[in-house]
């Protein structure tokens, strides 16, 4: 529990462009908090264009906003830090073998908390410590841990790629983007990950959409096999029915049938005989 609210701290106190602890935390007119130097990185990228966007809503500015320092989240991402360096050393996790280890660390190396591409090393908590308290390191760029910091490095201009050219779709540096890339549509690193993660949402609401859309359909099958099913129970009782009623009407027409003919059969004998004792009669008188 103490683990996943240091989490949720950590989430909730950290800029959104360069995924680190606020360092001199200023918030938008929109209500959305960065770091003083990240904002302003990424407003600068805009300049040209005149027009000024939040990274995280997209909320649009004529003017470029005036930034003031947020004095309530500053003393917050102190809290944290001072937290930090309070913690017991081995409670922090040692690095394994699929882990990004500290390069600074001896003997037994910490797993990395952060990366600097432009120190282009890894760092565990303790040893990140100077990035966060001295200003020689206030403009260096931190990312989540990585084995390949040297890839997001321009190797033209030893510059980080904190642009992306959808021309030509890669991560390219600033002056990249000034020189062969200046005619290409470019954007911020961070507008470009934003607009991916906006993209990818969407996506998998339409996937979300399209999987309950299949389960209805699915549902209103089941429904449809069921209520034709029992149509066809009720066709098959009613058939017995007929079958039953009309089995039964051809055995009453047989007893009445062969009924009909016994008793004519019978009247027939009796006229047959009685004609007979007549004739008979009719002879004995004659020969008297």
């Amino acid at each position: 529990m103490e683990q996943q609210r240091a989490e949720l701290q950590t989430e909730t106190l950290s800029c959104s462009i360069c995924l680190d602890l606020l360092k001199e935390p200023v918030t938008t007119s929109c209500g959305h908090s960065y770091c003083r130097t990240c904002i302003s990185n990424h407003w600068d990228a805009e300049e040209e264009k005149r027009i000024y966007t939040c990274p995280q809503c997209r909320e649009t500015f004529i003017r470029r906003p005036a930034l003031g320092k947020n004095i309530m989240l500053a003393e917050l991402v102190e809290e944290l830090k001072n937290n930090r360096l309070q913690e017991d050393p081995d409670d922090q996790r040692f690095a394994a073998a699929e882990d990004v280890a500290c390069d600074f660390c001896t003997g037994k190396k910490l797993k990395a908390f952060k990366s600097c591409l432009n120190c282009v090393a890894s760092y565990c908590e303790k040893h990140l410590q100077p990035h966060h308290v001295s200003a020689v390191f206030k403009r260096h760029e931190l990312v989540d841990p990585s084995t390949k910091i040297q890839e997001m490095i321009c190797s033209r201009h030893d510059e980080v790629m904190k642009m992306f050219c959808r021309t030509d779709q890669q991560c390219i540096c600033f002056l990249c983007s000034m020189e062969e890339h200046k005619d290409h549509d470019t954007v911020s690193a961070a507008t470009e990950r934003t607009d991916k993660q906006r993209e990818l949402q969407e996506s998998r609401a339409d996937i979300h959409k399209n999987i309950q859309d299949r389960e209805k359909d699915v549902e209103l099958l089941k429904e449809q096999e069921q209520t034709i099913n029992f149509s066809a129970d009720q066709t098959v009782e009613h058939s017995k029915q007929v079958f039953t009623e009309l089995i039964s009407l051809l055995h009453r027409r047989s007893s009445e049938q062969e009924k009909e003919v016994r008793s004519k059969h019978k009247n027939k004998n009796k006229k047959q005989v009685s004609d007979k004792i007549g004739l008979y009669f009719k002879l004995l008188i004659q020969a008297l």
